[in-house]
């Protein structure tokens, strides 16, 4: 990746090859099973074999969902880095 400048505050790299977009979760996407490219709210995301094996251990993780800079596709998005977020309740409900 190119050297660039992070803006804290609004998510997005100044210059480089990627740009952050928020967060996405596995519910999001749909709670795909299978890898792949799918149609997502504001364009197209690439979800890996990684990702499922990260959703499946922790499944309310969430990535960063990072625009993919070509110049040939607009609105295509991998996901990046993730937080694990809270463990499953598995508790019965009304516990």
């Amino acid at each position: 990746m190119l050297a660039s400048h992070f803006d804290a505050d609004s998510g997005v790299r100044a210059a480089g090859e990627t740009q952050l977009f928020g967060k996405v979760t596995w519910q999001k996407v749909g709670r795909v099973t299978e890898p792949g490219r799918y149609m997502f709210t504001f364009g197209w995301v690439n979800v890996t074999a990684d990702d499922l094996a990260i959703w499946k251990q922790f499944p309310n993780a969430s990535f960063a969902l990072v625009k993919i800079l070509t110049e040939d596709i607009e609105d295509e998005y991998r996901l990046g880095a993730f937080d694990p977020g809270d463990p499953p309740d598995d508790r019965p409900h009304g516990d």
